[in-house]
């Protein structure tokens, strides 16, 4: 096969494969947003009943609630916020700081990416 006929059929098949994956992404949203719909209606009713400490039998597992920790992310704003409660020299925190800034690891890759046309 042609080396250009190739090339036009895998940008088809990548156009088509982006599609297809923003539709599946829209729709795992919405999923997503049911289940934490219901997910807040199941606690509050187990816990207007006094039930938190149950757990519900289903076909294939059980549900109970359970305690989840979710940390902050660790910005350079909540560093240099906790260095400076320990390091009272502010220029050694601004030198901390810049530092991990400037040589942090930088990955560079490349992709392809879609920009929509505007319809006039």
């Amino acid at each position: 096969m042609h080396p250009k006929k190739i090339f036009v059929e895998n940008v088809q098949k990548w156009s088509l494969y982006d599609r297809q994956l923003k539709l599946i992404a829209e729709k795992t949203k919405l999923i997503r947003d049911a289940k934490q719909n219901a997910s807040k209606q199941i606690i509050e009713y187990m816990e207007t009943n006094k039930l938190t400490h149950n757990k519900i039998e289903l076909s294939d597992g059980e549900l109970k609630i359970v305690e989840k920790k979710d940390y902050s992310p660790l910005t350079f704003s909540y560093i240099e916020e906790s260095l400076a409660k320990i390091i009272p020299e502010k220029a050694h925190v601004d030198y901390i700081i810049d530092y991990l800034k400037t040589n942090r690891e930088i990955k560079v890759t490349q992709e392809i990416k879609r920009t929509s046309v505007q319809k006039v």
